[in-house]
């Protein structure tokens, strides 16, 4: 074979495989239930709870945000993010938690808030320390 049919193959290959690993790395949303069923990274669609308490104290624990959220199939949670509370968090219309579930409470990484807007919808991006993430809003 000559060197540039073997240069093509091995391209051809390389991109196969990058486009195999996009592919399975697509995520769908998943309720409480499927996260603790499931296990791992899971991205769960829900709304605050607000007959539940909030808790933040930048004094004791600057990084350490907890609240309970109801998923979409009706199941509340506690949830604890660690990071610290998002700006405006009470304003939120829906929330995206990226995290996992263990021993029935949910460890957010990452916390996406659907904001409300009187022209278009935005989900801004909210990274651990705290600021936004430019790139996210829509």
């Amino acid at each position: 074979m000559k060197k540039s049919a073997i240069i093509g193959l091995i391209t051809i290959a390389i991109s196969v495989g990058f486009l195999l690993t996009l592919n399975a790395d697509t995520n769908t949303y998943s309720d409480f239930t499927q996260a603790t069923t499931r296990g791992g990274e899971q991205h769960v669609v829900g709304v605050w709870d607000k007959s539940q308490p909030i808790h933040y104290d930048a004094m004791v624990d600057a990084n350490k945000f907890t609240f309970f959220m109801e998923d979409q199939s009706g199941v509340v949670s506690k949830v604890i993010y660690k990071g610290t509370k998002p700006q405006d968090f009470e304003k939120s219309e829906k929330l995206v938690l990226v995290g996992e579930m263990r021993e029935g409470t949910f460890y957010a990484n990452k916390i996406l808030m659907k904001c409300p807007s009187k022209y278009n919808d935005q989900l801004v991006e909210i990274n651990v320390d705290g600021t936004v993430n430019e790139n996210s809003t829509k």
